[in-house]
Formats: structure tokens, sequence, C-alpha cells
């Protein structure tokens, strides 16, 4: 398929065409990634976007079951769903080993639904590389919500909240002593806070744990793009399919909020200008802490990406080209 063409299926939401846009996007081929550049700089005049949604948890907590529940509910609404999860890579091949699809078969199924099991190729944190590509071709297939699920290590949390709309943080039933565990800096990036698992046997242990992470999040000092009462902590059961109705509501009403009030195009404004400098500096670090000339240059493209007149990728490449 000729790039042209692939933009082409791609913005007729055809999933086998974003499949293969992926692909591109992810290659370290010289020439594969100039194409790339002029595939997601085309693709960004659809002004397409989704609701991006991070997701965390530590291992065992449910994410799996999780976002399928979440996701099926969403695409019973007629609503399209992108999962971007990001695994930990074989040491190996550098592919992903987690395999995403077997663990959510239904959802994969859906029409509705697209996963995608992206390798972290041995970034920080277990976040893949080209993860914030990965989304902007979600965006442009017509894709309504992003989820990024991460592997739950490291700095991974901060990078994905980063790169989102929303920050989730899934956890599950525990002892008192597990709020310690917890670092602070997690809390607060957290927007909601997902306590999982919340029935039969578990369901006292759910609530216990709910209360003593609601009263935590009443510690924290309340953020200039948070409504009253957020972040705040929810008990859901993804088996049991109870709580994700009243989740996402709150997701939305969150959205909206920062939406009027201004909060949500600023914080994608800095996140295009931080994607576009994390391009740069992974091309020419070294010169550009010392070529003065080029300091100057990216704070000029830094401008124009924020304020929307160029994209990231094609502001990163116009900045490598001035440098020779």
């Amino acid at each position: 398929m000729h790039r042209p063409d692939l933009a082409d299926a791609v913005l007729a939401g055809d999933r086998r065409a974003l499949a293969r846009a992926i692909t591109l996007v992810e290659s370290g081929r010289a020439d594969h990634r100039a194409e790339a550049v002029t595939l997601l700089e085309r693709l960004a005049k659809s002004g397409r976007q989704a609701l991006r949604i991070g997701l965390s948890g530590t291992p065992g907590v449910g994410k799996s079951t999780f976002i399928e529940a979440f996701g099926l509910m969403l695409t019973g609404q007629g609503l399209r769903v992108a999962v971007l999860a990001v695994d930990p890579s074989s040491a190996r091949s550098g592919g992903s080993i987690l395999g995403d699809k077997t663990r959510m078969e239904r959802l994969s199924r859906d029409p509705l639904a697209f996963i995608r099991p992206s390798p972290s190729q041995a970034q920080l944190g277990g976040v893949a590389r080209r993860t914030r590509e990965a989304v902007a071709l979600c965006e442009a297939a017509g894709f309504d919500v992003v989820l990024i699920e991460t592997v739950g290590v490291g700095q991974s949390e901060t990078l994905v909240a980063e790169m989102t709309d929303l920050f989730v943080l899934l956890l599950a039933p525990a002892g008192g002593d597990e709020l310690q565990g917890v670092k602070r800096g997690i809390m607060e990036i957290a927007d909601l806070i997902l306590v999982n698992k919340a029935d039969g046997d578990l369901r006292p242990a759910a609530l216990r744990t709910l209360s003593d992470y609601s009263g935590a999040l009443r510690l924290l000092r309340r953020r200039k793009q948070d409504p009253e009462g957020f972040p705040k902590a929810l008990p859901v059961s993804a088996l049991q399919t109870e709580g994700l109705a009243t989740a996402w509501d709150e997701m939305r009403a969150l959205a909206a909020w920062r939406r009027e009030q201004g909060h949500f195009a600023a914080r994608r404004a800095e996140q295009a200008r931080a994607w576009f400098e994390a391009e740069v500096r992974a091309g020419l670090l070294a010169r550009l802490t010392e070529d003065p000339a080029a300091r100057v240059a990216l704070a000029e493209l830094g401008d124009a990406v924020a304020m929307g007149r160029a994209t990231p990728a094609a502001a990163a490449a116009e900045m490598l080209s001035k440098l020779g």
C-alpha cells in the first residue's frame, strides 16, 4: 500500500491500515522514519481528537480484566475504543511478550475496538518511544477513546500521565499498610483511583482500602486543573462490571470541566511541546546544548507546535534539518 493510500485508509477507520501505520512509526529505519513523519503530518490535518486515558496498576490488580470490561461497556454505547498496551520487551527479540490480545479476547473481536501491544524497547519506565505517535494515529482513525496501559513499574506512570488527558490508578484490596507502599508522586498525578475486585469476599477489604485512599487524597493540595472533589477514589468490580459506568461518568465530568476552564487545551499544547522537544533531544542532544542558534530555533518551533501551527513530528524534522 502506498503511503498516501495508507493515510486515506487510516482516516477511513481501517483497523488493518492503522496497524500498518503504527508498525511504520515504530520502525527504526531512516527511510521509514521520514515516511512516518510525512504520514503523521498529513493525518494531523484531520483535527480529530480522542479522550486519552492512561491506566496503571501493579501486576495482579486486574488491569486487563478491567480494560476489557470497561472497553466493552464503551463500545456498547457506540464508542470506538483503542487500547495501546505497553508491554515489557523480550530480551532476545525486542517484541511484546505479554500478548494483550489473548488477555482481552472478547474486546479484540469487537469491531469498534482496536488493541495494539507495543514493545517497550528498553525505554525508561517501559513506555514505548513511539506511543505518542500511536495515539495520534488512533485519533486520526476516528477512535473516541484511547486507553494507554502501562506495565506499572518505575517511572512509566509519570511518562504516561504526561501524554494523556486523564490518569487512572487501579488498585487491589489490601491491608492498611498497603497505603505506605504507594509513592506520594503517583497519588499526586492520579485523577481517579479505582479499587478493583470490590465484590464477593473481597468487598469489605476493598471498601477499607477505598476509605484509606480517600482519606489520603483529602490531605493532598487541590490542583488548579481539578474541580471540587477531585482527585477521588471509587470502588469497581471488573469481574461483575460494577462501578464502571460511574467511573466513566466521573472521567467525562472531569474532562468536560477541564475543557470549559481551558485546562484541557492548555494541557494538550504543553504535551505537544514536550513531544516535539523529546524528538529533538533524541536526535541531537549534544548539538542542542552547544549551539546557541539551535536553542533559539528550538524555542521558536516549540511555540509553533504549542499554538497548533505545526505538528510535533514535522517541527522536529524541520529542527533536525536546520542542524544539518
